[in-house]
């Protein structure tokens, strides 16, 4: 087993983590230092005296990076029990850390998480993130998970060519490992961990902003993709509404031209693979799903307008409302 540890900017727990490690496990470390730069150049070195295995980005490329730089070098290098990664801060123990090998040697080709519960005195801006990264995983796979941004992760050695062809460099690398793990096969599994923030999560590299935004963005542009093409169905169904006076017509018209719109924007910008995707099959299974949110779609508009009551506005909106989520996690599991 490798225990793999990305590291920017560290301290001397850092260090203190190797230590006790190696008291605990004869694991092999490696360390990536992230372009951390000489001020830091002691404390890596003396993870080399340690005995760790030290990797150098000359610039700090960012987590996701990092770790790929790991993946990559423990596939040509290591050995085939598999990797466990965990932060550099202090923040997971040791004790946490063989756990997770453990789970890794009898859960293969699984992700297994370091589940974090959240209990306890946790920093309103870890609390909050976490949250919100548990409601959007939730929205975009339909499989809840208790902890997305945890940093204690274990993986099958089988796993790493994948591992290494995940988009992302920051932040972001871990949520798209999430995203893409339930196409490709890999189910995840939970271990309980430890919550532990020291300083009020202080030694954290995480920008609120800029890698919140990156951790999101996937989601973000389904959001943009499926506005726009929200706003073409509305004004085409008040349009045709209008012209025929018949509901049935104008869902399906409306819908049509507004589907078309929104498969091409998604294959293209949304959804697109590294590798690409045959287009006749997500054709085929994107016009399968539309058919699907069709009669959907107009059953809610029949119950909503025409036995309620509800205005046709008023109506539609709440209609595409309920249907956002279920389209979102149609599309990624089964359609890209």
């Amino acid at each position: 087993m490798t225990i793999l540890i990305p590291s920017y900017e560290p301290d001397s727990r850092l260090i203190a983590l190797i230590h006790k490690l190696h008291e605990v496990s004869d694991a092999s470390i490696l360390v990536v230092d992230d372009g951390s730069g000489e001020e830091y150049r002691a404390i890596f070195d003396s993870a080399k005296e340690a005995g760790c295995t030290v990797l150098t980005h000359s610039i700090n490329q960012g987590k996701g990076s990092a770790l790929k730089t790991g993946f990559d070098y423990i596939r040509q290098y290591g050995n085939d029990d598999g990797v466990v990664c965990a932060d550099s801060d202090g923040q997971h123990l040791p004790g946490d850390i063989l756990r997770l090998t453990k789970a890794v040697r009898e859960h293969r080709n699984h992700i297994v998480l370091g589940s974090r519960q959240f209990t306890g005195k946790v920093p309103l801006r870890s609390r909050i993130g976490n949250s919100a990264t548990r409601m959007v995983y939730t929205l975009a796979t339909g499989m809840p998970i208790q902890d997305t941004q945890t940093g204690l992760r274990g993986y099958s050695s089988d796993m790493l060519d994948w591992l290494c062809q995940i988009p992302g460099d920051r932040f972001e690398y871990e949520m798209n490992m999430l995203l893409e793990a339930p196409s490709v096969g890999y189910d995840l599994i939970e271990v309980p961990i430890d919550t532990i923030y020291l300083d009020d999560n202080k030694s954290s590299h995480f920008r609120p902003l800029a890698d919140s935004a990156r951790v999101y963005f996937p989601f973000l542009k389904f959001c943009a993709s499926s506005g726009f093409a929200a706003i073409l169905d509305f004004m085409l169904l008040l349009l045709l509404q209008w012209m025929t006076s018949n509901l049935l017509v104008s869902v399906i018209g409306s819908r049509l031209c507004s589907s078309i719109f929104n498969y091409v924007m998604n294959r293209k910008f949304v959804f697109a693979k590294r590798n690409g995707t045959v287009i006749r099959k997500s054709v085929l299974r994107y016009f399968s799903l539309v058919t699907v949110i069709l009669l959907l779609n107009y059953g809610l508009l029949h119950l909503f307008h025409d036995n309620i009551g509800i205005p046709l506005i008023a109506a539609k909106l709440l209609t595409e409302a309920l249907l956002f989520s279920f389209s979102y996690w149609a599309q990624r599991k089964f359609v890209y």
